[in-house]
């Protein structure tokens, strides 16, 4: 899995919304979010760069809430904490990169703490 990448003072991107697909379309390999029914290149182009930057987006979202899950449950004031060793079982890593999305998680927190917008305590909008 990647190593996390911390982008503190960049401002979050506002990609095109993911639409979701219909059930029928969605059993169709061949179907992507319509892109096969696109035939001008250009437009083609623009919308599948579009879905890239919001499916990148989206997962550098989730793993910023992924390395908060973790720290928070690693958090030694917790009764029920979780080693590393069992959040990386849990999550599927290994034990070191567990440790290092730990301190990414705790990195994070302390930021949200700081400029009051509490990321650590939903899945709101905070950009």
């Amino acid at each position: 899995m990647a190593e996390p990448t911390p982008r503190r003072n960049e401002p979050r991107l506002r990609p095109a919304p993911l639409l979701f697909e219909p059930a029928e379309a969605a059993g169709d390999p061949e179907h992507f979010f319509d892109l096969e029914s696109i035939d001008d290149p250009r437009a083609l182009l623009a919308r599948a760069t579009e879905l890239t930057l919001a499916f990148r987006a989206a997962a550098d979202r989730a793993l910023e809430f992924q390395a908060i899950a973790a720290a928070q449950l690693a958090d030694p004031r917790r009764f029920d904490r979780l080693t590393p060793a069992s959040i990386a079982e849990r999550a599927e890593w290994t034990e070191d990169y567990a440790k290092k999305m730990i301190e990414f998680g705790r990195d994070l927190l302390r930021g949200a703490e700081g400029d009051g917008r509490g990321l650590g305590h939903g899945a709101g909008d905070h950009a």
